[in-house]
């Protein structure tokens, strides 16, 4: 594949792609600004390995690697943590629940390890099998079932205790 070709397929795929990443992003670190960082390093370090990656098929999975690493990275530097605001964001919330319900559930997310929070993303938000979320994630399948188990577990716990 030539440069030109391989850079039209980048440039399809980051379009068509990008929303979703920017979804994934947000369930994971949870402020639509840092989703946006993580989304443009993603797809920075997607587009130095594009040559390997783009003619096997796995440019998603790869994507949400680099995704899921990226904020992993970024939640370990203590310059990067966030610390609390009394303003509001300048976008408004994508239509569906109520902004009370979406702020609840990234919050609870946010308080699961990241193991279970890659884990419940993967298999309930993006909809990733048990056994694509375990390659994607280098984990045994079952590991991504006890995950999977506890993290929603504690969702459910978290959740309710929010609406009490």
């Amino acid at each position: 594949m030539r440069r030109a070709e391989r850079e039209a397929a980048y440039v399809e795929f980051v379009t068509t792609r990008r929303d979703q990443l920017r979804r994934i992003a947000y369930g994971m670190c949870g402020d639509w600004h840092r989703a946006d960082d993580l989304v443009q390093t993603a797809l920075v370090k997607l587009y130095v390995a594009w040559p390997r990656v783009a003619h096997g098929g796995a440019e998603d999975a790869y994507a949400r690697k680099i995704l899921l690493n990226a904020s992993i990275d970024a939640s370990r530097r203590p310059s990067r943590r966030e610390s609390p605001t009394d303003t509001l964001p300048e976008r408004a919330a994508p239509p569906g629940a109520s902004v009370e319900d979406r702020a609840s559930l990234v919050a609870a997310l946010q308080r699961l390890p990241a193991q279970q929070r890659a884990t419940v993303l993967l298999r309930h938000w993006v909809g990733l099998s048990v056994t694509e979320t375990a390659a994607e994630l280098g984990i045994a399948e079952g590991t991504v079932k006890s995950h999977s188990s506890r993290g929603l577990s504690s969702l459910r716990e978290l959740l309710s205790a929010a609406d009490a």
